[in-house]
């Protein structure tokens, strides 16, 4: 039996690759600020050209590297863009996006702490930074997860531990067959993405009782129903159509008497919290009991990245941890514990180096940027004779262009032109188009360039 020994020859071959695609990258991202958004039809139909036969024989790197950046970086979405408006996607940080280069090279499993002592500690560091930036008690918990699904689907299985442990039983051992029955209460505009977390975890998509909603998707909170210790109430930190905040300063205090657990899905609005113009709209969401959020949204950290916050973590412990002979502990915080996943990569690594890049005041700037954009994007359309839906409070505008079918036409004009990038939505008996600013690459020429190219492509589907 021979073994293989990695030679000077197979690291240099090493380096060159790496080196050949940090070029290729850097060239596509000095590109950004030329390119269109959206793909151009041609690029997205030579895709199949990655394809054909699995290949018979081994490929050079450096081809395959070629390859992949010839054929794929045309037809890719200009996400980074300070034009691209859609899904509330943000771009990516100097140092996040480094930092990721690095973690890939790594390569760290961060399970546990005797698996990458880097990952954990970052972790830790990272989550002590976001106590403080959120406004949450000091012993708070945490699990580095992929998104706001996964981040809600963990803090929902927290609560539901939480509150079945409470009256006596363990979901984790015994299940859900026969268990005390928990009911669920959300806002009328309930995010997709919470409900399916309450699919997975048994607790069902329709079993919930939705609260009536003003003009804004915010909770009617007088019109909550009765409450009590079985109860898990969810609540929102921005509406992802409007941007709105639910009432939690009303909210909160009753479902803490009645012995009910709060939750915030806060995919993006959260991130407010470290802005000092905006941070208003957070009153009374610290006193929630779990809390979402992503990364990849507002703090720009590459995809995919999201936290699962939860006032007191043995909860979370308890709804995630796992245990085996094999699988050593060192005594402190096991990343493992408290994530629905396992083995999976250092996520950690970006979050810290986006906020010791950014700091205090430079994550505020970007923050409040972003909004003051909104505004000046808002404000454009509407002197322009667009219809603005929502009052614009922080990064989010939404827009109707007259007519459902008028909306719609300009809502695919607009992603075929390539300027911008701006997604569809169904809002309260409104079809409209949604704008997000979350990128911190945008800029007021981004804004303006933007503006230029709705307002003609409205006009045009107006006048046709």
């Amino acid at each position: 039996m021979t073994s293989r020994v990695v030679g000077p020859s197979v690291r240099s071959a090493l380096r060159d690759v790496l080196e050949d695609v940090a070029g290729r990258a850097t060239a596509y991202l000095a590109s950004v600020p030329a390119r269109r958004v959206a793909p151009s039809v041609e690029d997205v139909g030579r895709l199949r050209d990655l394809g054909g036969p699995f290949p018979s024989g081994p490929s050079e790197p450096s081809e395959v590297i070629r390859l992949l950046d010839d054929i794929g970086s045309p037809a890719t979405v200009t996400s980074p863009s300070g034009r691209y408006f859609g899904f509330v996607n943000g771009g990516t940080l100097p140092a996040a996006l480094a930092a990721n280069w690095l973690a890939g090279a790594w390569d760290q499993n961060a399970a546990l702490a005797v698996m990458s002592p880097v990952a954990a500690a970052l972790e830790e560091i990272a989550l002590g930074w976001l106590r403080e930036i959120f406004d949450l008690p000091a012993t708070s918990g945490a699990g580095f997860v992929t998104g706001a699904t996964m981040a809600n689907f963990s803090c929902l299985a927290a609560a539901r531990t939480a509150l079945l442990r409470r009256a006596g039983w363990d979901p984790e051992e015994r299940g859900l067959f026969g268990a005390p029955e928990l009911s669920v209460v959300v806002g009328g505009e309930v995010h997709v993405s919470l409900l399916k977390a309450l699919a997975l975890l048994g607790l069902g998509r329709s079993r919930v009782t939705r609260v009536p909603v003003d003009s804004q998707g915010r909770i009617r909170a007088r019109e909550l129903p009765v409450l009590d210790d079985r109860t898990i109430v969810c609540i929102q930190a921005g509406n992802v159509n409007t941007g709105a905040f639910d009432p939690a300063a009303d909210i909160c205090p009753v479902a803490r008497s009645r012995g009910a657990w709060v939750h915030v899905d806060g995919a993006f609005g959260l991130w407010v919290a470290a802005a000092p113009r905006r941070r208003y709209l957070m009153d009374g969401f610290a006193e929630a009991d779990s809390w979402a959020t992503d990364c990849h949204k507002w703090l720009n950290v590459p995809y995919d990245s999201g936290l699962a916050l939860v006032r007191d973590p043995e909860h979370l412990r308890q709804a995630m941890a796992v245990s085996a002979a094999y699988l050593p502990t060192t005594g402190t915080r096991e990343p493992a514990y408290y994530t629905p996943e396992a083995s999976r990569r250092a996520r950690g690594v970006e979050i810290w180096a986006a906020l010791r890049s950014l700091g205090r005041s430079g994550l505020a700037e970007m923050v409040e940027r972003n909004c003051r954009l909104a505004a000046r994007f808002a404000d454009g359309l509407a002197r322009a004779g667009v219809r603005v839906l929502n009052d614009v409070v922080v990064n989010q505008v939404l827009v109707s262009f007259g007519e459902p079918a008028v909306t719609r036409r300009v809502i695919a004009a607009i992603q075929k032109d390539g300027t911008c990038w701006c997604g569809g939505t169904e809002w309260q008996g409104h079809t409209a188009m949604r704008i997000s600013v979350s990128s911190h690459e945008a800029t007021d020429d981004d804004i303006d360039r933007s503006l230029e190219a709705v307002v003609r492509i409205a006009r045009d589907a107006a006048a046709g």
